[in-house]
């Protein structure tokens, strides 16, 4: 049987490790694993799309993206598995918790507020720092102008740098708010850049879930056992547990989507989604 391969999207150096110690323990358990790493998830979708990749460890983006541009080729996509750390995530837009300067801000600043005024986000394909929260705001009504920080487009939003600028502006007073995911909000305050006191939120947006491992079709016919291994990682295992701290996890879990509800309302209003999948074609 040819190799299980997975695709994942080199954001960071620490993806070497982990899906080193991956292809290890999946291989200890006789599923004939390998991977392979891309630059960007558009890269990625389009690989998997032509077959060269059998499960793709995908962005929320990337999942609307792969589960769209299959459908139209008249084939399915299958979330098959995400991490306990995937599901219910929400991202919230800060203010300075003081005002003046004519920025907005204290302790009766609201998100209608925001109307009019620079908002600070992440990179344009970041689904946490930009195209839910500001797809939240458009449905309430409130139009804003948005002031990207694009780091590492084509990661979709894995890189924090974009959040951290969009923060570092608002404490600048360069932007009257920054939209970052909550986790990175509270890593924020722990690393010093965020001071008590100094910000506050004014909206925070409804849950949503983040990335899945993705299958298109039948997959190979080592997926089953590839999700069962993956499914049985234990954190109580010392070999495994360094791998699932690296990747942010304690256990996986079923792929669910029904959490992709408001990014994929987001991408369908602002035609992101649709000019997208006009450049991929029949497949």
């Amino acid at each position: 049987m040819r190799d299980l391969i997975l695709g994942a999207v080199a954001y960071d150096a620490k993806v070497v490790p982990i899906w080193d110690g991956f292809l290890a323990h999946f291989r200890a358990h006789g599923v004939p694993f390998d991977y392979v790493l891309y630059s960007n998830y558009e890269r990625q979708v389009a690989a998997h799309l032509r077959g060269d990749v059998d499960v793709a460890w995908n962005s929320p983006l990337a999942w609307l993206q792969a589960q769209h541009a299959a459908a139209a080729a008249g084939r399915r996509a299958h979330a098959v598995a995400m991490r306990d750390t995937d599901r219910d995530l929400t991202s919230v837009i800060l203010v300075r918790a003081e005002g003046g300067g004519g920025t907005i801000g204290g302790s009766t600043a609201t998100n209608a507020d925001l109307r009019g005024r620079r908002v600070g986000v992440g990179a344009g394909d970041s689904p946490q720092a930009t195209l839910i929260p500001l797809g939240e705001l458009a449905e309430a009504g409130v139009e804003v102008v948005p002031v990207r920080h694009d780091v590492l487009v084509g990661k979709h939003g894995d890189h924090v740098g974009g959040e951290r600028d969009a923060v570092k502006a608002l404490l600048a007073g360069a932007v009257d708010a920054a939209c970052v995911i909550d986790g990175n909000r509270l890593a924020f305050a722990r690393e010093g850049l965020l001071a008590p006191g100094a910000v506050r939120v004014v909206h925070q947006t409804a849950p949503y879930d983040h990335c899945n491992m993705t299958v298109l079709d039948d997959g190979h016919p080592a997926t089953a056992r590839f999700v069962e291994v993956l499914q049985a990682m234990s954190y109580d295992d010392p070999v495994v547990r360094p791998l699932l701290d690296l990747e942010g996890l304690t256990r996986w879990l079923p792929g669910r989507t029904s959490g992709y509800a408001a990014l994929e309302r987001a991408v369908t209003r602002d035609g992101s989604l649709a000019a997208w999948l006009a450049t991929v074609g029949p497949r």
